[in-house]
């Protein structure tokens, strides 16, 4: 993003010009950014650990447009539901260029994980028998919770620790890759999600030190040589502009040098080293357009817009901070305002007391920062709001990357009966 006399550019785009050809609200992706942000992470774990490759949490955005610019850049894909194997097979990538990290699996979910062929990465060791009646994986995980986790974001989005519900417990690793050993099973894979949005270079140097100290003791007594160690996502963005951005290559250096110290110490055939962040790569790539519809002056003066917490769920959901611009109106005196979007719940007024311009008037542009990851993919349909379209930028050109809803698209799968017509 950039701001030319006041104007703000995406991708060489302006606002107004997506806003006049797409409508709004409107989700837009800045290409260049997403590339820039995953050679970044991928030279700096590269450099300090060569066996090393991401995989794109392809929950946090799952347009193919932004999937496919990562599985240009060389990741694979970490699914968390069958319909996100779709999803990578879709993109042109399958077996073990895909992890299936599903929880509280179905049996229907194992039986079309298991003819999928990918990375079977087990949430827990009861899932282990339910498994084994479909078949074998020729390469398993399963995914260890290390009994601590850490989030930047909000406790509920903490996916590690005592609170979590994912994860098998450290006491009861060992039993499962000794099932899964006694199974047949030959190749084998470990798994864990750190916490989220984490920007202390030092903790993932920590996180990594508790994973491998579980591993490395199942690496020796049941004689396994573990193909990779995925050390899951939590790499974090600041939301907040007086935030720190993490420090990339510090955070590698660390996570290697433990790795290294790990592997030596337990005796293990050096595995790969995995990662499968989302928001680092397309979490600041991606921007929200809305427009000024109405503004309210009551107890407070409430500036309404078209994103509702159907566009945007995560500050109603968690609370989470996004920053916030009027174009056109950077330059402005500001005083504190609420902004809301045009639901019918107050949980809809998602920003109280922000510095805004005091001029802000119907038909301005807001912008809303940090939207590619958690955004779109968790919007929904409700009091008749429908869903936005999504657009990719680059190079002063932009692409319609997914259709703006319509009435027909929210009715299209309800069957009235006769009898009630």
């Amino acid at each position: 993003m950039e701001i030319h006399d006041d104007q703000f550019f995406f991708g060489g785009v302006s606002a107004v010009e997506l806003a006049k050809t797409y409508g709004t609200p409107l989700y837009v992706y800045e290409e260049e950014r997403i590339r820039e942000n995953f050679r970044r992470a991928l030279k700096a774990f590269q450099k300090y650990y060569a066996d090393f490759r991401f995989f794109y949490a392809i929950k946090a955005n799952n347009n193919l447009a932004i999937a496919n610019i990562l599985r240009q850049e060389g990741a694979g894909i970490d699914a968390a539901s069958v319909n996100e194997i779709l999803l990578a097979k879709q993109l042109g990538l399958g077996g073990e260029d895909v992890m299936f990290s599903g929880n509280f699996l179905s049996d229907d979910d194992i039986r079309q994980g298991l003819e999928s062929g990918v990375i079977f990465n087990l949430d827990d060791p009861s899932l282990l028998p339910r498994v084994l009646r479909y078949g074998k994986p020729e390469l398993l995980a399963f995914r260890v919770n290390p009994g601590y986790g850490e989030c930047e974001v909000g406790s509920f989005v903490c996916n590690a620790g005592p609170d979590a519900k994912f994860g098998v417990h450290p006491d009861q690793v060992l039993d499962a890759y000794r099932a899964a050993k006694a199974a047949g099973i030959k190749r084998f894979g470990a798994h864990m999600m750190p916490g989220s949005s984490i920007r202390n270079p030092e903790y993932f140097g920590f996180i990594t030190g508790l994973i491998m100290d579980i591993i490395g003791k199942v690496s020796r007594e049941l004689s396994i040589d573990f193909e990779f160690i995925d050390l899951g996502g939590g790499l974090g963005i600041p939301y907040r502009h007086e935030d720190a951005v993490l420090d990339i290559d510090a955070a590698a250096a660390k996570v290697a040098k433990v790795f290294k110290e790990k592997i030596a110490e337990y005796g293990m055939k050096p595995p790969r080293l995995m990662m499968e962040p989302a928001r680092y790569f397309v979490g600041d790539a991606g921007y929200i357009i809305g427009t000024v519809h109405t503004i309210k002056d009551s107890y407070k003066r409430i500036i309404g817009t078209d994103i509702g917490m159907n566009v945007l769920a995560r500050p109603a959901l968690y609370g989470a901070y996004h920053h916030i611009y009027v174009n056109g109106r950077e330059r402005d005196h500001r005083k504190p305002v609420g902004l809301c979007g045009q639901l019918c719940e107050n949980t809809d007024f998602w920003v109280h007391d922000r510095p805004l311009s005091e001029n802000t008037t119907l038909g301005d542009l807001v912008i809303v920062e940090n939207a590619g990851a958690y955004g779109f993919g968790m919007s929904y349909q409700y009091n008749g709001r429908l869903r936005p379209a999504e657009v990719l930028v680059k190079d002063g050109k932009s692409w319609l990357i997914r259709d703006r809803e319509t009435y027909d698209d929210m009715v299209r799968h309800v069957h009235v009966p006769d009898h009630l017509k």
